[in-house]
């Protein structure tokens, strides 16, 4: 349906390969195994769930829709994976606080095309604690947008696959918590 489009398996494919194999942490590692990661405006989850099958260590998936919500549940109790996860009917632009555990290392973005809410969420999951410092943050938009700079957030990559554009940010807060 309309409240749920997955990432094309192409751009999926393609970002998975770059969290997996590009040296992202300055050190020769990936962010993506053991890694705590949020997927917001998750839609089916299909993000979240390849992040689960790559080895990240746990999942928090964010969707204000009902049917969204319903789906992702649906889709973690098939591959057996629900233990690894939660699941939060929230708006990312105006997330509910993050628990004392759920900073993320990673975290994806896939905001409707031309919605703007990119930028908000952003800034609104880092306020609120869902966002680690060094956090790497993968945000799909349009093709032919772009995305407002949002302060803390710095872009150091950016691919194109069709009508999408996969943007690779970092987070790193001005004055990170001690």
């Amino acid at each position: 349906g309309v409240e749920v489009r997955p990432t094309a398996s192409r751009a999926r494919e393609s970002m998975f390969n770059i969290l997996m194999h590009a040296d992202l942490n300055g050190d020769g590692t990936s962010p993506l195994p053991s890694a705590r990661v949020l997927d917001a405006f998750a839609g089916c989850g299909a993000l979240g769930i390849e992040a689960l099958s790559r080895g990240a260590a746990h999942v928090t998936f964010m969707d204000s829709s009902a049917e969204a919500v319903r789906t992702v549940g649906e889709n973690l109790r098939t591959l057996k994976e629900a233990a690894n996860a939660r699941v939060l009917r929230t708006d990312a632009p105006q997330p509910q606080p993050a628990p004392r555990d759920g900073a993320c290392a990673l975290a994806f973005l896939d905001p409707p095309y031309r919605s703007g809410l990119a930028p908000r969420a952003l800034a609104a999951l880092a306020r609120v604690g869902w966002l680690a410092p060094g956090a790497v943050c993968v945000v799909e938009v349009g093709g032919k947008e772009d995305l407002e700079p949002v302060p803390g957030f710095t872009a150091f990559d950016q691919r194109r696959y069709g009508a999408a554009k996969i943007i690779f940010l970092r987070y790193e807060p001005s004055d990170p918590a001690p």
